[in-house]
């Protein structure tokens, strides 16, 4: 059977793909996932972690109708859904961090997601192996839009194959790295969850 078949790829390639993200979540921060669609990674993120508070925004309705439902069936207290835009938002909605997958061009979803960042909150966008020439592309304009650091990291190394390639884009007040964060990109992972 064809859909017994896509389980595992399901399961790995998308599911496990987006849970790892939690490793760069400190406990109990406020995460904006933009374009939510299905739900990838905001619901896993949800469910993996009720300590945290998780915004999906999603601009159509048939999208917000089936993550509300999600939402209500998983019993996901620390999940709400929000139908708009990121640029329809801002002002309205702020967090430490926004989640994307599949969204835009990274220069695309920084415009939009950078507003709705608080100063050393980060962007982290799930993208593929052109992660690193995707944000050399777009690093100048990316800087123009609000001071900020960038980085591509790997995490989930151990628990899914491939590890999950995250573009990071942390704003800073001054254009200076945030305190602890990687410089260069490419560096070693920061591990963010406090214990």
């Amino acid at each position: 059977d064809v859909y017994k078949r896509q389980v595992p790829r399901l399961w790995g390639r998308h599911l496990i793909n987006c849970a790892v993200v939690e490793e760069l979540l400190p406990e109990g921060a406020d995460v904006i996932d933009v374009g939510s669609g299905a739900g990838l990674p905001g619901v896993v993120l949800g469910l993996l972690r009720p300590d945290l508070n998780v915004t999906l925004l999603e601009p159509l309705l048939r999208r917000t109708v089936f993550l509300e439902e999600a939402v209500e069936t998983l019993e996901l207290s620390n999940v709400q859904v929000r139908r708009g835009r990121a640029e329809e938002v801002r002002g309205d909605l702020s967090a430490d961090f926004v989640t994307a997958r599949a969204v835009a061009p990274l220069g695309r979803l920084a415009g939009w997601s950078l507003p709705l960042l608080r100063k050393d909150g980060s962007l982290l966008a799930l993208k593929g192996e052109q992660a690193e020439a995707e944000l050399e592309a777009a690093e100048k304009d990316v800087s123009k839009l609000r001071p900020s650091v960038s980085d591509v990291i790997r995490v989930g190394r151990g628990k899914v194959d491939p590890a999950t390639t995250v573009v990071r884009v942390t704003v800073t007040s001054d254009g200076g790295p945030p305190p602890g964060s990687q410089k260069s990109r490419g560096g070693k992972k920061k591990r963010g969850r406090k214990r």
